[in-house]
């Protein structure tokens, strides 16, 4: 409180998602005055449908590369690692008041009630306890940087107006639209001057207008994709899904940026999908050593047996052919359907069912201690609204926490 007795300016978070919430708190925490604003009734959308409903907080284990980002990855890993994992996961379960539960076959955290809301609405009332306010119901519209002795002025729908001494913009990127990310942030932010990096949907489902395996939606099972890099290739490995439209599970979401990237190009990205343990040498000898039994039955044992069918049928083997009966050119056919499957997907699903959005605001163009606008100063991003993206697994929530706390915590430290 100044000497008149009258409240500093606030700092001024918009959105209310993960990283917004992590910002308020932090900039609260610190002492400042700090007012929170949500476009929506309640705040946190992404978060209570994340995890199924269960929100995924954060992963087990992190490293930097496992990260994309067209900007510089040494930013990237200064702001990554700017709040350890170690300490997000103390301050969720010492702070925040929820214990955290591994899942072992994923090596995914999850709260202990299993339940995204308790999450966010424990997030919410952490940033009330450290004095943050928070108004739901207000669309930021236009900020009018500060200038000439005039505090920043933003801009509400209706007309309003909320003066600020710092304002941090975390309102996403454009994934998941129905949730309220509808792209002011990246709109407000080229408005100020910013650069931005080409968006694109990212962790997508992918589709096939041929819908080939429209008869195995539902079946899911473990499988290894690869999909090409600039330099060098991406691999993912765990669930796979078969869809109506095509193709979902945590591998295709992991690599469905490289296929979102080419969709449009002359040369849509190859994704080969490995569909047991064994890779195509093993197929090989599992193939040639056996003297008795069908190619079938062995396929059979280690793929559910409509997939299993499904091969044999496109690598033109017939299912009563016994193993000594297998041409050479027919092995090597169904080796390569067992092994290095070319995925026949031709789209994906775009921003409605995106988790994230890849692209956005260059790492550069902020400073990765603070997360203050190189652009405009002042000004503060964090979250989803910078070009980075990791992949399924709370790796995403691990990047809002820590650039909300680094963006909250400059504000505080600068305002």
């Amino acid at each position: 409180m100044s000497e008149t007795g009258v409240h500093p300016l606030p700092i001024v978070v918009i959105g209310a998602g993960a990283a917004g919430t992590m910002a308020a708190i932090s900039a609260a925490s610190a002492g400042r005055h700090t007012l929170l604003l949500e476009r929506t009734r309640d705040g946190g959308r992404k978060i209570l449908i994340s995890g199924g409903g269960r929100c995924n907080i954060l992963p087990s284990k992190v490293d930097p590369a496992q990260y994309f980002t067209s900007s510089s990855r040494n930013t990237l890993k200064k702001m990554l690692l700017s709040w350890p994992l170690p300490d997000q996961r103390r301050f969720f379960e010492e702070e925040v008041g929820l214990r955290l539960e591994l899942e072992e076959e994923t090596g995914k955290l999850f709260p202990s009630s299993h339940k995204a809301r308790d999450v966010r609405d424990g997030l919410l009332e952490l940033a009330e306890r450290r004095g943050a306010r928070i108004r739901f119901g207000s669309y930021v519209v236009g900020l009018r940087p500060r200038g000439g002795g005039e505090p920043w002025r933003v801009l509400l729908e209706g007309g309003g107006q909320i003066d600020a001494a710092r304002v941090i913009v975390a309102t996403g990127g454009l994934s998941v639209p129905a949730t309220g990310s509808d792209g002011t942030g990246l709109r407000v932010v080229r408005q100020l001057g910013h650069t931005l990096n080409d968006t694109f949907a990212a962790l997508t489902p992918l589709t096939s207008a041929r819908t080939p395996h429209a008869p195995l939606a539902g079946i899911s099972l473990t499988v290894k994709l690869e999909a090409p890099l600039e330099k060098g290739r991406l691999a993912a490995e765990g669930g796979f899904l078969f869809t109506h439209r095509g193709y979902s599970g945590p591998t295709v979401l992991d690599v469905s940026h490289v296929a979102v990237q080419s969709a449009d190009s002359a040369s849509p990205a190859p994704i080969l999908v490995q569909w047991t343990q064994f890779d195509s040498a093993a197929w090989e000898r599992m193939l040639m050593e056996r003297s008795q039994g069908t190619a079938a039955n062995v396929v059979r044992r280690h793929l559910p047996h409509r997939l299993a069918d499904v091969l044999l049928a496109e690598a033109g083997v017939d299912e009563a052919r016994t193993l000594p009966q297998l041409r050479r050119d027919e092995r090597q056919r169904l080796v390569e359907m067992l092994a290095r499957y070319p995925l026949p997907w031709t789209g994906h699903e775009g921003y409605k069912k995106a988790e994230v959005t890849g692209g956005g605001v260059p790492l550069g163009e902020v400073d990765p201690r603070t997360l203050e606008s190189r652009v405009v100063p002042g000004l503060h991003l964090c979250g989803e609204i910078l070009d980075c993206f990791g992949p399924i697994g709370g790796y995403n929530f691990l990047w809002a926490w820590a650039t909300g706390r680094a963006a909250g915590l400059g504000a505080a430290g600068a305002a």
